[in-house]
């Protein structure tokens, strides 16, 4: 049996008895979409594939860096960091070809569940289920390659990196051939974790590249998501080298994208719902209601798709990405590209997303957003023609929110996120964008001792 051949709690235990495993790797995602985890013993791992396991919710307490939020509700010196409950999910089971051993996806369960963030994109799609609608989705990422360490970058105080490879080469035949190794390697190694890539490229930049991660069901095209981005890292720092998924990491270079692209099926007969050959674009009354309903919501669920300080400086004109809420047909200055095609092709691509949102997070706002428009049966303003970033006065619903924490307080205030992902969630997640935000104001930058240390 092969590990993505496991569907049940039997199959996973009939396969790590059958390798002779003694311990295998458990991991959940945290609100920044980090996965934190640890080995356990099998015996262990058995008792808590039938009933569970705790695992301390200081997870869903700290920050990327550890450090306490002062802030939240759920939990924190308040509450006194308990365990929480959570549950292993059988058919999560990857190969860790690196540690001959597998790996299980875990979510947390019971409390601490309605701020879990793969059961706040679990609860979208069980709307989308009762609406009648499978939802299939793809994620694409940017992401920059350094000849650095997890050291060396300290040592330089990540300034003076050096990129994997120099100068802009978008599509470059070149650059992949010269490195046609890593690029095999990686490719091979996709596959093997079960996050297939259908396509892998140079973008434009020195040591950027992007992977499209194959279509999927929505739950299950997170999963690879959230994956592929940690997993990568190991990838490079294996071989010497560091990845990167920063929004920006550098202002000389555009930002790096996290795109989704989203389609419907009905339920019933698994027709496609956003295809109708018989209007403009093949674009279905269903699917013109779904973009509707991104575009109007876009700047009240911005912060799950921007949450970080970061996020914000990759959206700026003229460095393919969006700055306004507005949507075209197969235009990539807009947040929203809808891609005309046959039935099964035809979708959406929200371009917003940056590459350091939290997977789960991401698709779930995209999702849920499209469903209020069909609910609401909203329509979306005039499609842009041309370059969206030259649009000189936008309406007030296709503002976007310019910071973190305008972004966070939208978000906070918004009904249609509190009845799409909780007001749990809604509560929790606002409040670690304002921590967020705040730790950044406490610091003095680069910028503001150049400009202002001996001048002002």
């Amino acid at each position: 049996m092969l590990a993505r051949d496991v569907k049940t709690a039997a199959d996973a235990i009939a396969l790590i008895k059958a390798r002779g495993l003694s311990h295998v790797k458990v991991g959940l995602f945290d609100i920044d979409g980090v996965m934190r985890g640890k080995y356990l013993q099998r015996d262990k791992f058995i008792t808590a594939l039938e009933s569970g396991f705790s695992f301390c919710d200081v997870v869903l307490g700290w920050d990327i860096k550890d450090q306490l939020y002062d802030n939240t509700q759920f939990t924190g010196w308040h509450t006194g960091y308990p365990d929480a409950q959570v549950r292993i999910l059988p058919d999560s089971c990857r190969e860790l070809p690196f540690e001959d051993s597998l790996l299980f996806i875990a979510e947390f369960s019971h409390a601490a569940e309605s701020v879990c963030p793969r059961a706040v994109l679990r609860r979208v799609l069980q709307r989308a289920a009762d609406m009648g609608f499978i939802v299939d989705a793809a994620l694409e990422y940017e992401f920059f390659l350094f000849n650095e360490t997890p050291e060396s970058v300290r040592q330089k105080n990540f300034t003076q990196l050096q990129p994997l490879t120099p100068d802009w080469c978008g599509y470059s035949i070149l650059r992949n051939s010269v490195h046609a190794q890593l690029y095999q390697d990686l490719l091979a190694f996709s596959e093997t974790m079960d996050f297939p890539i259908e396509g892998l490229h140079t973008e434009t930049g020195p040591g950027v590249i992007e992977a499209a991660i194959a279509v999927d069901s929505a739950l299950a095209a997170a999963d690879k998501a959230a994956l592929f981005k940690t997993f990568l890292k190991v990838f490079a720092q294996q071989r010497q080298l560091m990845a990167t998924f920063m929004a920006k990491w550098s202002p000389d270079y555009p930002g790096q994208s996290g795109h989704i692209h989203i389609s419907l099926r009905d339920s019933k007969d698994n027709a496609a719902s956003f295809h109708d050959p018989h209007k403009a674009h093949n674009m279905s009354e269903l699917q013109r209601q779904f973009v509707a309903g991104q575009q109007r919501l876009m700047p009240e669920f911005l912060a799950m798709w921007a949450p970080t300080v970061n996020s914000y400086t990759r959206l700026v004109p003229g460095f393919w990405a969006p700055t306004s809420a507005t949507w075209g047909i197969e235009n990539r200055t807009t947040a929203l590209r809808v891609i005309p095609g046959s039935a099964k092709s035809q979708r959406v691509e929200m371009r917003l997303g940056a590459a350091d949102a939290n997977p789960y997070l991401a698709l779930a706002a995209a999702i849920a957003a499209g469903l209020c428009g069909i609910e609401q049966g909203w329509q979306p303003s005039e499609p842009i023609t041309g370059n969206a970033y030259e649009l000189t006065s936008a309406s007030t619903q296709e503002q976007l929110p310019t910071t973190l924490w305008q972004a966070a307080q939208l978000f906070k205030q918004s009904e249609y996120a509190a009845a799409m992902f909780g007001g749990d969630f809604v509560c929790h997640f606002a409040a670690t964008r304002e921590w967020e935000e705040r730790e950044f104001r406490k610091q003095v930058t680069d910028w503001e001792l150049s400009r202002y240390f001996e001048l002002i």
